[in-house]
């Protein structure tokens, strides 16, 4: 399970393509766009199927390629006639790496790849559910990659224990933050107050935010029951995410904040374009997952923005925080942990403070540059492809 060399790929007429579900909002989905920018700079072409989103005029901007197709669906009729199109599009942009980032749509690569006699790579995002034989069955193709990029040793481990995938096949690449938007330095005081104001924030008042989609598994019913704990604190608890007022998850965190009598405490906004700037809004940054998370971007983020970070004691968590150092990991769904955590943290003087933030600053951007993940990347793709050049030179010997 290597850390993949950070080789430079050579300016050539190759091309990539890279599947996902579609282009939201996320950390796959931002990888993506990522990596394809990378691959147009370094002189190859970037081409992108999905069923489309907000980050398709992004990509498109940095030179890639967007095809629309239903990658989105898991019906295994879908699936084939996915792979069909795929093989039309392989010889159509003259592809010579398939690389997927999500399970529907690798078994539709999959197929198209091994139809053209393309290489085929994997990136492992997650962990998903595989209990039953049909779910490890559903999942294994993530690890049919010549090379299956992990983003966390967490997930690597996982692959390995769970999948069988090969140690020399494995590598390693944390998801990698743009240092240019997550800068403290780069938000101006006018974001932070725009966004005060959209969010109708109490001036003075301490904030702790949680940002993550309402999912079960993001521990935000966790934070409700440690923030009850805290009854003589002032503070805003901001939970950022989407919100959809037909969502059922959503309604019961509303519930559940009434009947610890929180109401005043907290408050539910929407998917954020800013978050730099929400950052820099919050005096603890919290991800108290139930399940453990494959890299923890938020985690990172926070770290970036020189924000107190409070995430569980598990998963990717555990290689992106330095307990007592840059952050603080308590156990897994331990409201009164989580409470203590945060009492201390908010209790922190402005030395102490700054100290913490200059560590977590130092230490992502150490270890989780944007511009290593691209590049570590496009280093796979050249040691896939160095292998057809090693092939031909021993059968031209």
């Amino acid at each position: 399970m290597d850390r993949a060399p950070a080789a430079p790929v050579g300016r050539s007429g190759r091309a990539v393509l890279q599947l996902l579900p579609a282009l939201g909002v996320g950390g796959v989905e931002r990888g993506t766009v990522d990596v394809a920018a990378a691959t147009v700079a370094a002189g190859w072409r970037a081409v992108v199927a999905s069923a489309g989103g907000p980050l398709v005029s992004e990509l498109e901007r940095a030179g890639a390629v967007h095809v629309t197709m239903p990658l989105d669906s898991k019906n295994p009729f879908t699936i084939r006639a996915n792979a069909k199109r795929l093989v039309e599009i392989i010889g159509r942009y003259d592809v010579d790496i398939v690389h997927a980032r999500s399970r529907a749509p690798a078994w539709s690569g999959w197929l198209a790849a091994r139809a053209a006699g393309r290489h085929f790579i994997t990136t492992f995002h997650g962990t998903h559910r595989h209990a039953s034989w049909a779910k490890r069955r559903y999942n294994a193709i993530m690890g049919k990659g010549e090379r299956v990029i992990a983003i966390s040793r967490f997930i690597a481990e996982h692959a390995y224990a769970v999948y069988g995938v090969p140690a020399d096949r494995l590598r390693i690449i944390p998801r990698g933050i743009d240092f240019r938007r997550f800068d403290p330095a780069a938000v101006s005081a006018e974001r932070i107050i725009r966004l005060a104001r959209e969010w109708r924030l109490p001036d003075g008042v301490p904030v702790v935010m949680l940002p993550a989609r309402f999912s079960r598994w993001k521990g935000h019913e966790v934070l409700i029951d440690a923030i009850a704990r805290l009854p003589d604190r002032e503070l805003r608890c901001v939970l950022v995410g989407a919100v959809d007022a037909r969502d059922a998850y959503r309604a019961e965190l509303e519930a559940r904040i009434v009947a610890k009598g929180q109401g005043g405490r907290f408050q539910m906004v929407p998917d954020c374009r800013d978050m730099p700037a929400a950052y820099m809004l919050a005096d603890v940054v919290v991800s108290p997952s139930t399940e453990p998370e494959a890299f923890g971007r938020v985690a990172v983020e926070g770290q970036a923005m020189g924000r107190p970070v409070i995430a569980s004691d598990h998963g990717g968590a555990r290689e992106t925080v330095v307990p007592g150092e840059t952050g603080v990991l308590v156990p897994v769904g331990d409201a009164a942990a989580l409470a203590a955590a945060i009492a201390d943290a908010l209790d922190l003087d402005d030395d102490d403070r700054f100290a913490l933030g200059e560590r977590a600053i130092a230490h992502v951007r150490a270890s989780f540059d944007l511009r290593t993940m691209c590049a570590e990347t496009l280093a796979v793709y050249a040691e896939v492809l160095g292998a057809d050049a090693a092939r031909e030179h021993s059968i031209a010997a």
